[in-house]
């Protein structure tokens, strides 16, 4: 049996010269300081905003090029070009969140399309990523949420009724173009007020464009109590219907924004009562789409290296090939290197979760890692450890 290690950081940072490597050490150091989070998050989207030359400067050259790939497609060639020689794929994200208005939503949907037609040209982009609040209004999707008994969306408001029909005619033309092109498309989670016309109408793309092989995927929240029966459930669909399932698996983004619309609102939350309980339902899922790996095509995309171990070992006891065509890992780009390139070594399908856009748009994206990364005990600790022994093991 092959044995996986995600403590190799020779091969978690061969990608990385000494320079790169000691400008992330001392960029997850800061990240580790209390104040940085809470200063940065206010300040620094104010500061983007003002136009200021030198903190455009100080942000270009830290934290967006950790954790972004460029702000043009054509930038992103270079790290995709990078972590191909390493066996990691990229999935592509246009990082831009949301602008309302059909002008801005019919947009989105054609830049979703150049993305896709771009890593049809690449070797190493099998996935991108997108989000249905790119070209659908928020509260539209609100209303939907809350009539989920109309399965088609339709209610009493005509207008209503055909901005919903331009919202999934936008999601079949990025879909089709998708499987022309023979690219699969992440559909990423929203908040629970909002995921049910999601959900619905992702599903209903997967029974369009799944027949072959997993073209559309939904995103599973596991950090919400009741995502592990709704996996099983649309597993029992597709195979009713006779489609391939795409998941992936991810604990979830939306934590502090649920609890407290929970408790000001007076409804139960739907989050798990804590990590633990997050964790189990995560690894039951990850061996449930094991289990049934030639009808759902998933994605492990996760930070924990427990989970990736246990897929990885239950791909071994099962005998199932590292690089089956239904199961990729995928960590996002500027975190857990020891993970996703230790299971390359390993032969398995693997890939960096790599955004893109203008260094103004993806400020949101950016202050969110900022936060997932500063408490210390948590990643920020894990990433300076294992930087701070490569560094030490090249000297």
């Amino acid at each position: 049996m092959a044995m996986i290690s995600f403590d190799n950081t020779e091969n978690a940072f061969a990608y990385k010269t000494d320079k790169e490597l000691k400008k992330a050490k001392f960029l997850f150091n800061t990240m580790g300081y209390p104040l940085f989070v809470p200063i940065g998050t206010r300040v620094t989207p104010l500061l983007i905003k003002g136009k200021i030359p030198f903190v455009d400067g100080i942000v270009r050259n830290t934290i967006f090029k950790q954790f972004v790939g460029g702000e043009t497609l054509e930038e992103t060639a270079t790290v995709g070009a990078t972590l191909g020689k390493y066996g990691v794929d990229v999935i592509l994200d246009y990082g831009v969140e949301g602008k309302e208005g059909e002008a801005n939503f019919d947009h989105a949907t054609d830049e979703f399309i150049r993305v896709i037609n771009y890593a049809a040209t690449q070797k190493n982009i099998p996935f991108i990523s997108i989000k249905v609040t790119g070209f659908a209004r928020f509260s539209l999707l609100e209303t939907l949420n809350e009539a989920p008994r109309l399965r088609s969306g339709v209610h009493d408001h005509e207008d209503e009724v055909d901005e919903w029909e331009r919202v999934k005619d936008r999601m079949y033309a990025i879909c089709a173009a998708a499987a022309e092109k023979n690219i699969g498309v992440l559909v990423d989670a929203e908040e629970s007020w909002i995921q049910d016309p999601v959900d619905r109408l992702t599903m209903e793309m997967m029974e369009e464009f799944n027949k072959e092989k997993a073209i559309v995927f939904n995103t599973i929240q596991l950090y919400r109590h009741d995502r592990l029966q709704f996996l099983k459930l649309s597993h029992k669909i597709a195979k009713q219907q006779g489609f391939i399932l795409g998941a992936k698996l991810v604990r979830g983004a939306y934590m502090e924004k649920e609890r407290s619309r929970a408790s000001n609102r007076g409804y139960p939350s739907l989050i798990q009562p804590d990590k633990e309980s997050t964790d189990r339902d995560y690894d039951a899922a990850v061996a449930y789409c094991i289990d049934s790996i030639e009808s759902i095509s998933f994605i492990v995309a996760s930070h924990n290296e427990r989970s990736n171990l246990l897929a990885f070992d239950l791909l071994e006891k099962k005998n199932i090939q590292h690089n089956h065509p239904h199961i990729h890992f995928s960590q996002l780009y500027g975190m857990s290197d020891n993970i996703t390139f230790n299971l390359a070594k390993e032969g398995c399908s693997v890939s960096k979760y790599l955004p893109f856009g203008p260094i103004r748009d993806v400020i949101p994206y950016l202050m969110r890692r900022a936060q997932e990364n500063s408490s210390m005990s948590g990643q920020t600790g894990r990433e300076l450890i294992l930087i701070k022994r490569e560094l030490q093991r090249r000297k």
